[in-house]
């Protein structure tokens, strides 16, 4: 394959990747709003999207093999497409776990008021801004932007270890066992999105260092 092939077919890969990056950003914003809101229709919308998001996948794992396969690329442009590879694994994890969240939101129809824990809502906050900035240094090469938004991951997980405290109370004062165990379940799936976010940072850093937790791979 020629060089400007190669070009060709990897900006073909970047604008499918681009187009996947939306969708997830747009999934977990509309997952923040359907359970800010109790918006059920959203969260269908949200369930309903996820396919999207993994056909798209799909078209970027094919691209980026057949690349690898057909050009046997080195250094940079092999970095490039690995973590195109690994990183649209995280995005689709992502765009799961919001589609789990709507699932949960949609089974929380007649929860009352009370029961929407305002850490939940930090944890929704925070999780979109990870998103949104990961992204933004992924396309941005920008490895300092990366490192800044993995520490986001701390305060991520004291919200979660908080909710943790907050449901073990209300299910001590018997408020509706079930229903604060689909909220944990809620802040469960959010800090995992955190949990994708560190992965994606951690395969920028790999794209522009070739080591991977201080171990160089390429």
């Amino acid at each position: 394959m020629p060089r400007s092939q190669f070009d060709q077919e990897l900006n073909k890969m970047h604008v499918d990747l681009d187009r996947m990056c939306h969708l997830v950003v747009l999934a977990i914003e509309n997952c923040v709003t359907a359970f800010k809101e109790q918006d059920y229709e959203l969260a269908q919308d949200i369930i309903h999207g996820d396919k999207q998001i993994n056909d798209v996948e799909r078209s970027i794992e094919a691209k980026c093999l057949s690349l690898i396969l057909k050009q046997q690329p080195v250094a940079s442009d092999l970095r490039d497409v690995s973590t195109a590879l690994k990183v649209v694994t995280d995005l689709e994890r992502i765009g799961d776990q919001s589609a789990d969240i709507a699932e949960l939101i949609l089974e929380m129809k007649e929860m009352d008021s009370f029961l929407m824990i305002g850490h939940i809502q930090d944890m929704a906050k925070i999780a979109t801004k990870m998103v949104k900035e990961a992204l933004d240094a992924f396309h941005q090469h920008d490895l300092n932007h990366a490192l800044e938004v993995k520490k986001m991951d701390i305060k991520m997980d004291e919200l979660f270890d908080q909710v943790k405290k907050d449901i073990i109370q209300m299910i001590k004062k018997d408020e509706g066992t079930s229903e604060v165990l689909d909220m944990l379940m809620v802040a469960k799936y959010f800090e995992r999105i955190g949990d994708h976010v560190v992965n994606i940072c951690e395969w920028i850093e790999f794209n522009q260092t070739g080591k991977l937790n201080n171990a160089r791979l390429i």
